[in-house]
């Protein structure tokens, strides 16, 4: 290939900023420049995105080197955690990762939304000329680091949960522009439901939820605002009273069982600087109503509740709220490095060179991966886990992209993974 056609293959390195946009570089414009990103709530749109101007700026500087000197290598790049704080993940944010490469001359291989992973294994492989997608490193990492540490965290939680059902109550946590990111990657994970009503418009479910402290307050009277609930809600809306807004937790628990004949559930929200031995306090919260003849119902905890809090409480409790925890995961500290230029492995200190492919044996455990090179003579028992997602840059139509069945998959594995 000569160096005129290598040139031509290359994308310019043109960017657009947001303010650029909104003020259309007039002197009007210019004039309204402190208050660019006010009424767009700082949210980069899609369309930059797509064109690739979330990139950080030494991808472009790399581009404008490598288009005037003329090169513009075929490579293989590969997506791998080196380090996981429990050991594994749960992969998530291929669909995007799908949409940002769609159109682009590249082959891209992945394995499915929800497969739980390992250290040191390939989750994504990207083949092409190096240029048609240098300057998407970022988004792309931003996607797979940021989603697949909220799957992975809401997967813990659920596992810890076992059969008690666990609600996400966190997108207050996070900017609102990724309510849907949240309530996604949390039920992809096994969070039984969701409360954001965009998040779950998005997925396509109901949100779920009870009441805030606020309608209590607004009434100055629990009883009052526990009748007007009942009295307004939709029959299908479950009537859980929060119990803790002005006296004690038991207290307002009885309160509530008497007041409502058809109370499915209190709701203990109490504040750390309250709450003392908690399960304690969902002990008496039990005992109290159960000698009342109120053992039909539940209790919904929430507030500040992680992986110790559920094993605790999960032999007791009918439900979780789970907020902070989740929606503010730590991220999975992905890194995208090239491993093959022209056909020869190649790595960096640290990485392994030469395009992989990840198998998975059934064990009487569960299963059992193991990192091979692609297409090597020996023969590897298992599956290939990472299979076509994008082949001459159309997506390939049979890639597992639904949510239901990234979900199916992580509950599939969790019953068989191990926990620290």
């Amino acid at each position: 290939m000569s160096d005129a056609e290598i040139r031509e293959e290359m994308p310019a390195t043109t960017v657009v900023s947001s303010a650029e946009k909104q003020t259309g570089g007039s002197e009007k414009g210019k004039k309204k420049k402190g208050r660019v990103g006010m009424e767009d709530f700082w949210i980069v749109p899609s369309d930059e995105i797509l064109a690739g101007n979330t990139t950080d700026v030494y991808f472009l500087r790399t581009e404008e080197v490598l288009r005037k000197k003329g090169i513009n290598p075929r490579v293989v790049a590969e997506v791998t955690a080196s380090s996981l704080e429990h050991g594994w993940g749960v992969l998530a944010g291929v669909s995007e990762v799908a949409t940002l490469l769609a159109g682009k001359d590249l082959d891209v291989y992945a394995m499915p939304e929800g497969t739980i992973f390992f250290e040191d294994e390939p989750v994504l492989r990207i083949e092409g000329r190096y240029l048609e997608f240098a300057r998407f490193e970022t988004p792309i990492l931003g996607f797979l680091c940021h989603e697949s540490g909220i799957a992975t965290k809401a997967a813990r939680i659920k596992k810890k949960a076992g059969d008690v059902p666990v609600i996400s109550f966190g997108t207050r946590r996070q900017h609102p522009a990724l309510a849907a990111v949240i309530e996604k990657c949390a039920y992809m994970g096994g969070m039984d439901g969701v409360s954001n009503v965009a998040g779950a418009s998005r997925i396509g479910i109901q949100p779920m939820g009870t009441m805030p402290h606020s309608l209590i307050i607004c009434f100055r009277s629990q009883q009052d605002a526990w009748k007007a609930f009942d009295e307004i809600m939709p029959e299908d809306v479950p009537r859980i009273c929060l119990c803790d807004t002005y006296y004690d937790e038991k207290t307002e628990a009885v309160m509530a069982a008497e007041t409502l004949k058809r109370l499915n559930a209190v709701r203990l929200d109490t504040p750390s600087s309250r709450r003392g031995n908690f399960r304690k306090i969902v002990e008496e919260v039990r005992w109290e109503l159960d000698i009342r003849g109120f053992k039909n119902v539940g209790i919904f905890v929430s507030g500040g509740i992680d992986e110790a809090e559920i094993e605790e409480l999960r032999d007791i409790v009918s439900g979780f709220g789970v907020g902070t925890s989740v929606a503010n995961a730590k991220c999975i500290d992905f890194a995208l490095d090239i491993v093959e230029i022209e056909g020869e492995p190649c790595a960096k200190r640290g990485k392994k060179g030469g395009k992989k492919q990840v198998y998975r044996k059934k064990t009487e455990k569960g299963f059992e991966d193991f990192v091979a090179i692609e297409n090597s003579k020996q023969h590897f028992e298992g599956e290939p886990l990472l299979k076509p997602l994008i082949l001459g840059g159309k997506i390939v139509e049979d890639f597992p992209l639904s949510l239901e069945s990234a979900r199916k998959r992580v509950l599939e594995q969790l019953k068989v993974v191990e926990m620290d």
